[in-house]
């Protein structure tokens, strides 16, 4: 009869609920049933406990490489909204004090402040099409973009000749923990409330990435402490039959 596998995780978990894998001090008192099957199993049950530490590990790694590049995707998206919200807004806004005493700067203020949304000039920028592959596209001005949701790269319908003219569209890179907005759609937002989504998406994926490198380095060590219990119960079995095998060599020489 089988003997029946020990607990090997304990009760302790890190914050994101993974089980924490205790160091086997004494393994004469946690091997306190030296027999065989027992010892089996143990060290079938530690393989079962390092596969699945690995396994996290494998999907923590890969969540890691997703969020390093979807990070500077939403930091690029946002800087672009952020840059369309301050001029509309106008520079007035952002001037101190003391640069409100320069007369070069003052000279400047009164220009600009001619400059109301509706008359601001559109923007000339390239556009990406493709990886390798950009257009120029004119910016009107407007107070809203259009977000597109659920995928990292814009997908364009049929283009005119080039150049040619295109509403404001950012592509926004799909994010795993964003289970509401995992649709493949185009949803416009007014420039502030697309600032604010932006803003907490961009907060909620570098949480996830350091939340995600702890759990690595947790993980990590776990693997070890596992691969080191392994060992020790490994080691101490040899010796335990080495020493069985002596007496008994010992008892038949009597």
């Amino acid at each position: 009869m089988s003997s029946k596998p020990k607990t090997i995780f304990s009760e302790e978990r890190n914050p994101r609920g993974i089980p924490k894998a205790p160091f086997i001090a004494n393994v004469d008192e946690y091997m306190s049933d030296d027999s065989s099957d027992t010892i089996e199993t143990t060290l079938r049950a530690f393989q079962d406990a390092i596969a699945k530490y690995r396994y996290m590990e494998a999907n923590l790694t890969q969540r890691r490489t997703s969020l390093e590049e979807k990070i500077p995707d939403i930091r690029k998206t946002l800087d672009v909204v952020e840059f369309l919200q301050e001029r509309r807004e106008g520079p007035s806004k952002s001037k101190t004090d003391d640069e409100e005493d320069d007369d070069d700067d003052l000279e400047d203020e009164e220009e600009e402040e001619l400059e109301s949304p509706l008359n601001l000039k559109p923007i000339t920028t390239t556009y990406e099409l493709n990886d390798t592959l950009y257009a120029e596209a004119e910016l009107k001005e407007s107070d809203s973009v259009y977000l597109w949701l659920g995928v990292r790269t814009l997908p364009y319908p049929s283009l005119p000749s080039f150049p040619f003219t295109i509403s404001t569209a950012i592509s926004f890179p799909s994010n795993s923990n964003l289970h509401a907005l995992q649709a493949n759609v185009m949803l416009s937002y007014k420039l502030p409330q697309a600032q604010s989504l932006l803003t907490g998406r961009l907060e909620a994926a570098r949480l996830n990435l350091q939340n995600t490198i702890e759990d690595l380095e947790f993980l990590r060590e776990q693997l070890t402490i596992m691969e080191v219990n392994t060992a020790r119960v490994y080691n101490w079995d040899v010796k335990r039959r080495r020493e069985k095998r002596v007496a008994e060599e010992k008892e038949g020489e009597r």
